[in-house]
């Protein structure tokens, strides 16, 4: 750990210790001196080698696994996640969660900006398993909406896993894990919609049949304006009823 306390990041002023852990693994997994899997020195020689105490150095390791750079296991030591995309921007979820009412527009426009374009790319090759599964979510729906008082949140859930499927099928982690964090607050707003406004559910499931459509045509431009006409509906929504 010679080399390693050597190439540390040159400490920020006023920066406490804690801080310092944060940066120094973060600094040693981007130089590539740890790598997905690698398991860390022992607490004694990685205090010494970053130059911190054992208190900070615990509380530094605390806050990298929750933000799902490090994986604690007992009786085993701390090891580098896999540090998959889906699993590193789980915490913004949080953050768009926190969010108040009025900051809801500006998150489905980022939304919709990242859903058309992951609905584009999913449109290319999307295979033939992530297609009838979407088709299941909407015959669900479909057999929903056909009873005398729907289940909004289990139409809404399936409207998720159906936006999820199509995130998935655009082959872009990244981009599958950014809408993915959106879902909490997109849901509970759409819940909203969903109850208040008279053949809502309706028409987004008539929305969400168009672009399944153009998704099994193959057809980039046609599933990028059929997933933006259907998020536009939301946000013009939320336009009209500002908390």
């Amino acid at each position: 750990m010679s080399a390693a306390k050597s190439a540390l990041p040159p400490r920020t002023a006023g920066a406490s210790q804690t801080d310092v852990v944060v940066q120094s693994i973060r600094q040693m997994i981007i130089d590539g001196r740890l790598r997905p899997g690698d398991r860390l020195p022992i607490e004694k020689d990685l205090s010494v080698a970053l130059g911190v105490s054992r208190n900070p150095l615990r509380e530094g390791v605390r806050a990298l696994s929750i933000m799902g750079v490090l994986e604690t296991r007992q009786g085993d030591g701390t090891y580098v996640t896999k540090l998959d995309p889906s699993m590193l921007l789980a915490p913004m979820g949080f953050v768009v969660d926190l969010q108040n009412g009025t900051g809801a527009h500006h998150l489905h426009v980022v939304r919709r900006i990242l859903e058309t374009e992951g609905a584009a790319l999913a449109a290319r090759d999307i295979a033939a398993d992530k297609l009838a599964a979407a088709e299941e979510l909407l015959r669900r729906n479909e057999a929903q909406l056909a009873l005398p008082e729907p289940d909004h949140e289990t139409v809404i859930e399936n409207d998720i896993a159906f936006h999820r499927i199509i995130a998935d099928a655009s082959g872009n982690p990244v981009l599958a894990a950014l809408i993915d964090a959106l879902g909490g607050r997109t849901m509970r707003d759409r819940l909203r919609r969903s109850i208040t406004e008279p053949g809502a559910d309706e028409t987004a499931h008539r929305e969400h049949l168009s672009i399944l459509a153009a998704l099994r045509s193959h057809d980039p431009d046609r599933a990028r304006n059929r997933m933006a006409a259907h998020l536009f509906t939301v946000e013009d929504y939320l336009l009209e009823h500002r908390p």
